[in-house]
């Protein structure tokens, strides 16, 4: 499933089938874990968002997502937030993806994670520009723990244009 897909789902609380909100963004950690979701709704100079953590998630799919109860609402302090899918001050969407030997491979437009494994990133939609993506469409790269988030670019190992290929074609067929 890709995050993208999820942004501006309906969110419900399950004991009074009551809808809380819509998804705005996806609170991310630096271990390519979604930790939460963040709802719609942020005064503009407000410096906290309506958070709800990923354990108070019971079930999510391509209509809703349901929640535990309204209590599941939080406040969280925009300073603690490390990263976010969407929008913000760290989002990954939009972030180089470079080589550590320099080669960039293009830029995140959507990431993967598989309603099965939880909350864990399974991969990167990466972007190398419009004409590209015409001819030869957009690329998904496999997250591995050697992967960092950076301030400006998300680095990963030398040689990961070769992985790069490989995702293409299992993914593809």
């Amino acid at each position: 499933m890709k995050l993208q897909e999820m942004i501006g789902l309906a969110v419900f609380d399950v004991e009074s089938g009551k809808e809380v909100g819509r998804i705005h963004d996806f609170i991310l950690d630096g271990k390519w874990l979604i930790t939460g979701l963040e709802l719609e709704g942020k005064a503009l100079f407000s410096s906290y968002v309506k958070f709800i953590a990923w354990e108070d998630i019971t079930a999510y799919g391509e209509d809703a997502v349901m929640i535990r109860s309204r209590e599941a609402v939080q406040k969280l302090g925009t300073g603690h937030i490390p990263y976010t899918y969407h929008v913000g001050k760290r989002r990954l969407k939009e972030m180089q993806v470079l080589t550590e030997d320099g080669v960039l491979l293009g830029r995140i437009c959507d990431v993967y994670f598989e309603q099965e494994k939880g909350n864990t990133i399974l991969g990167l939609e990466i972007s190398d520009g419009f004409v590209s993506d015409l001819i030869e469409g957009r690329k998904w790269l496999p997250c591995t723990m050697d992967m960092v988030i950076g301030e400006h670019a998300v680095m990963v190992p030398p040689m990961s244009e070769q992985r790069l290929e490989k995702a293409i074609n299992f993914v593809n067929g």
